[in-house]
């Protein structure tokens, strides 16, 4: 048999050991400086976006206040009013330092260079006044019934910080060979694509019509899709 290994002779820590490891870091990263791999530190001075409920911790002088129904328009409140849950922004004006935790989520920051990319609605965590961004839905409104049907597409320069459950795959798309993925595990993708919602009848009859597998979102074309390794049910909730 073999010798299980030997644990530590003692793994408490001190109280001090403890503050000192965990203890908030000035690493010089700019507006944007990841903490931890699940907490998202703020340098702020001026406005920021960020997700609602998101916010864990401040320092300075900082006021918080939600978005407005009607800052986006007549459509972008119809769009909302059908989503369900939608992403719900809360303004951060100010001078200080914000720290952002969505769900114990993992926090990737990306710096749009004119660029466009959509992400799932559930998925954004912060992002700079600078980039414009947009509520995109799937054509079909069955895209209720498992996610993926609220989306929000962000086009310029600046900085965006988007969530995952665990450590997210890229996967590229290319002519002639369509990616099909779950709607509830895609996050984000290139925003060239335009991705269409398909329904396997065999395997919703068989699984039922809340499953994933049932649902699927093809992208054909030539970019990249964002996944994550966990089907984040939250679309369903909001709906039923």
């Amino acid at each position: 048999m073999s010798t299980p290994p030997a644990l530590p002779a003692n793994p408490a820590e001190s109280l001090q050991e403890f503050v000192a490891r965990t203890a908030q870091r000035d690493l010089g990263h700019g507006v944007f400086e990841l903490e931890s791999p699940r907490f998202l530190e703020v340098n702020l001075n001026g406005r920021m976006n960020t997700k609602t409920g998101s916010m864990a911790a401040y320092v300075g002088n900082i006021k918080f206040s939600r978005e407005g129904m009607l800052d986006h328009g007549v459509g972008s409140l119809l769009k909302r009013a059908i989503s369900g849950e939608g992403m719900r922004l809360t303004y951060a004006d100010g001078q200080g330092k914000l720290y952002l935790a969505d769900q114990g989520k993992k926090i990737i920051i990306l710096h749009l260079k004119n660029e466009c990319l959509v992400v799932n609605g559930n998925d954004v965590l912060a992002f700079e006044p600078s980039l414009q961004h947009k509520i995109t839905m799937m054509k079909k409104i069955v895209g209720m019934m498992a996610g993926g049907l609220f989306n929000v597409r962000f086009d310029g320069t600046g900085l965006l910080a988007i969530t995952s459950h665990y450590q997210p795959l890229t996967l590229r798309v290319q002519p002639g060979r369509p990616l099909m993925t779950d709607p509830n595990a895609t996050i984000a993708w290139s925003g060239n694509l335009t991705p269409e919602l398909r329904t396997d009848v065999s395997l919703r009859t068989f699984l039922g019509r809340g499953s994933g597998e049932s649902m699927q979102m093809c992208f054909q074309g030539e970019g990249f899709v964002i996944v994550q390794p966990y089907e984040e049910i939250y679309m369903q909730h909001a709906a039923g």
